[in-house]
């Protein structure tokens, strides 16, 4: 029986993840598709049940539903629970599983690329879900964690959680500072780079030493990463966090291992596809 799937959020347009999931249905020929629905947040609880009465058998987050979802789960992983976000959502005899796979992936996506990372200092651009995972799991791994957001509560209290796992967490205010001077992980967490125009503040100072890293997912470099190379540093987009997130998420409901290279292969088709048909 044909299976089904899905991401929600809003906006969700951006979207890759069915070009990616469903590339890696065909590749080992398995009967489902993954769809994409905008969802607006006072509409949540009835996506859910909408999801639920269709017999989804799973669904990913995206922003801005992440933390609120949880309020419509049954039952958190410990991932989740850590994280108090969810990106990844099974249903499994009838509960709704939340589970975050945003914090694995990221370290997947980079740790070829930022070798020894206890004792190293991260700063994170803002304060939301997928903050959260990436956040706990560079701790975890023995990073400094030092979180800028528009609303210095939410860094604040993330900042809370870092320190409540034994490691060193703080915050500051969205803006330049002396921060930049001794960063060796850079991470953009936004919808800023949704948009077009500028990002908000330079990175002029910026140690050139850093690896910056946007996780959001554009067929064309993102203002914040082109700003960051112009600095000299190195600079990843959120390709490869959302190729490792998804399979991850492929694993969490399906089981076995999830076919990297076709999942790669799809997302890159999507991205060509929107770099040269769509400018």
């Amino acid at each position: 029986m044909e299976k089904h799937y899905a991401v929600i959020g809003d906006p969700i347009e951006h979207s890759y993840s069915p070009g990616m999931h469903n590339a890696g249905y065909d590749s080992l020929g398995i009967d489902a598709v993954y769809h994409r629905f905008q969802v607006r947040s006072d509409r949540l609880a009835e996506a859910v049940e909408g999801l639920c009465a269709l017999g989804f058998a799973g669904w990913n987050v995206t922003l801005p539903h992440k933390e609120s979802i949880i309020a419509h789960l049954d039952v958190l992983t410990p991932q989740a629970l850590r994280a108090g976000a969810v990106n990844t959502v099974k249903i499994h005899e009838g509960k709704k599983i939340g589970h975050n796979t945003d914090g694995d992936g990221f370290i997947r996506s980079i740790e070829g690329d930022l070798q020894s990372m206890a004792g190293k200092k991260a700063v994170l651009l803002g304060a939301g879900g997928a903050a959260k995972g990436i956040a706990l799991a560079l701790a975890e791994r023995g990073m400094q964690i030092h979180i800028l957001n528009r609303t210095p509560e939410k860094a604040m209290e993330l900042a809370h959680i870092v320190r409540e796992l034994g490691e060193k967490g703080s915050w500051g205010s969205f803006e330049p500072g002396p921060w930049l001077k001794d960063v060796d992980l850079l991470v953009q967490t936004t919808s800023l780079s949704l948009h077009e125009g500028p990002f908000p503040f330079t990175l002029a100072g910026i140690s050139r030493q850093a690896l910056v890293v946007d996780i959001i997912v554009k067929a064309r470099e993102t203002a914040f990463l082109e700003e960051a190379r112009k600095q000299g540093c190195r600079t990843f987009g959120g390709m490869d966090m959302l190729l490792y997130q998804g399979a991850l998420a492929w694993e969490f409901w399906l089981g076995g291992q999830a076919p990297i290279e076709a999942m790669r292969k799809g997302l890159k088709d999507q991205l060509l596809q929107q770099m040269f048909y769509k400018g």
